[in-house]
């Protein structure tokens, strides 16, 4: 059963929210005798929320942030698409005003959409019953959202994925974090356990929320709500489940938390070390963290892990790059067994007023085998993000915001052993796709762009607003992402695109070289008065002599399809002639 978030409720939540972030400065570090425990209230045992805040905590010996030899920061090859498909008018990534109002999409098709508002997460999840659950936060900015008198953008929600094709809301996370998670909603999949610290663009005070997933992904339950952490903005899980990283961004801390027991969670180690996103590495005893401040950090964090007394992290290595803007989050993963990270940043340069509005920073992959010299190896990138081109687009819907635009904002990958392909939000260029099989060099094989409309989400510019971290279902070939002013969206991309990647082609399983005219002959008394030629669903020329009309069917460089011509040709008498035909672009290889 869907439960709604009593309107009162949601008051006395950003009631709460507005006590928490009207506290003066000083009160971060008042003094020991203040750590006291605060009485039962209606969030569960308090502890004093600032006293973490005053912990000393570590600070580790910083290693100097180097900028290696790195492939010029040009776009990616821009994906092919097939017939049918609903294309972008202009350069790879860029929507004009009224280009999206139906929506665009190149090999990939809407399977379902749920929803009128999305935030920063998508996550999957399979129970130990083996029912497939959707979770997704639904504000980008809380309290703004608790206004819509819909309230179905308060909380977290819960989606019934039985049917793709029908999800259907069971429940919704409405503990103070999961109201206001920002970028914090972390789900791990080995436990099933739902986390999130309170946050927003700045921070909150770090109160973590956890819930237990495994049992019935349609309705968690509560574990625990607890002022374990100094501040929250974004997070991170270790792949055991059982340490939860939260991090604060604006400030130099990141908090590690025991939720072995997820009922009394606990912190272990407190970190002098700024961080937005961070993912650790399979075994924990490393984690990549995506420094705001433009680099990446990879930090041990093999003490924390071994659950050593007074855990001591350390700095390995710093690596920046060209257009290097806000580091996102940094994703660890192998090929062949050889180490490489995701790297994504958000926005650009000058959203911080610092630098360059146009300098986008998008994302790379970086090869870490050498953990102490990473360097990066390739770009993902769209036109639309080259200087030049960014520029010449300012004026389109969203671009005007230092916060929207044609930038990235998050990516992920369908597995972190051998991945095939990259799934990124590009907030006003929508949902891209990229094939990855080739390291070096990455290209789009899809896009999807949500029908835009003016929202108060997008400041009542009809954009795209994709800005959340995509989440894969392989075995369909679907990707799940949400808009921030439409909500959730599941959207399968196009077979052969799909398997040309994971088979690591490069291309589809064929790529027809047909080329061929065809001739359609009236009768012999009839005289033609205008013709029109569709090949695949787009008009392409044709000629006549006489009784004959000659048209060109050219399939070259097409997928394995079937394509549909149709010539209709009006007689001078007003009789239509319609002749239909099919061809096959070509068969698979080895057949």
């Amino acid at each position: 059963m869907h439960r709604r978030l009593p309107a009162r409720i949601a008051i006395a939540a950003m009631a709460t929210i507005a006590g928490i972030t009207l506290v003066p400065p000083g009160a971060l570090a008042h003094p020991a005798s203040m750590k006291t425990t605060l009485r039962q209230g209606p969030l569960g045992p308090l502890n004093d929320l600032f006293a973490l805040g005053q912990a000393g905590g570590q600070t580790p010996e910083k290693v100097a942030v180097v900028r290696r030899d790195e492939p010029t920061p040009v776009a990616a090859q821009r994906a092919r698409c097939r017939a049918g498909s609903k294309v972008e008018p202009g350069i790879q990534g860029r929507v004009p005003a009224g280009a999206a109002k139906d929506g665009l999409a190149c090999n990939a098709a809407l399977v379902a959409r749920q929803g009128t508002s999305g935030g920063f997460k998508v996550l999957r999840y399979v129970d130990t019953a083996g029912r497939e659950c959707a979770f997704y936060d639904t504000a980008l900015l809380f309290p703004l959202n608790a206004f819509k008198a819909s309230q179905d953008s308060l909380g977290v929600a819960v989606l019934d994925m039985s049917d793709p094709a029908k999800p259907v809301q069971t429940d919704t996370l409405t503990a103070l974090p999961m109201l206001s998670p920002h970028e914090s909603l972390a789900l791990n999949p080995k436990r099933g356990l739902i986390a999130a610290v309170l946050g927003n663009p700045s921070t909150y005070p770090g109160l973590v929320a956890i819930y237990d997933a495994s049992q019935d992904c349609r309705h968690p339950v509560l574990q625990s709500v607890a002022p374990v952490a100094r501040i929250g903005h974004e997070s991170g899980f270790s792949e055991d489940g059982k340490t939860f990283y939260a991090n604060g961004t604006a400030f130099a801390a990141i908090t590690a938390i025991d939720v072995t027991d997820p009922r009394a969670p606990r912190p272990v180690w407190h970190g002098n070390v700024t961080s937005h996103g961070l993912t650790l590495s399979d075994d924990g005893n490393r984690a990549y963290i995506a420094d705001p401040d433009g680099n990446m950090l990879i930090l041990d964090t093999s003490e924390i892990q071994a659950r050593k007394p007074d855990p001591q992290a350390r700095e390995v290595a710093r690596l920046t790059w060209e257009n290097a803007s806000i580091p996102q989050n940094a994703i660890p993963f192998t090929v062949k067994g050889r180490p490489y990270v995701l790297e994504f940043d958000e926005y650009t340069a000058g959203t911080t007023g610092s630098g360059d509005r146009d300098a986008v920073g998008a994302a790379r992959i970086i090869d870490v085998s050498d953990e102490k010299a990473p360097r990066v190896i390739s770009n993902l990138r769209l036109q639309v993000n080259q200087a030049a081109d960014h520029k010449a687009a300012a004026d389109d819907p969203g671009a005007f915001s230092p916060v929207q635009g044609y930038a990235a904002h998050y990516c992920n990958l369908p597995t972190r052993v051998d991945p095939k392909l990259v799934a990124c939000s590009f907030i006003a260029s929508g949902l891209r796709v990229f094939d990855i099989s080739s390291l070096t060099s990455p290209k789009e094989i899809a896009y999807f762009v949500a029908p835009t409309k003016a929202r108060v989400e997008n400041g009542f510019q009809a954009s795209s607003f994709a800005m959340s971290q995509p989440a894969f279902a392989p075995e369909r070939r679907e990707v799940w992402y949400s808009d921030g002013a439409s909500g959730f969206y599941n959207v399968r991309i196009d077979k052969d695109v799909w398997d040309a990647a994971v088979q690591g082609t490069g291309q589809p399983r064929c790529a027809s070289r047909r080329r061929f005219a065809i001739r359609v002959r009236v009768a012999r008394s009839a005289r033609i008065r205008r013709v029109s030629a569709i090949v695949g669903g787009k008009r392409v020329r044709s000629t006549r002599s006489g009784r004959t009309v000659r048209v060109v069917v050219d399939l070259r460089g097409r997928s394995r399809q079937v394509v549909k011509v149709v010539v209709r040709i009006r007689l001078r008498s007003g009789r239509l002639v319609t002749d239909r035909r099919s061809y096959r672009t070509c068969v698979r290889r080895g057949t």
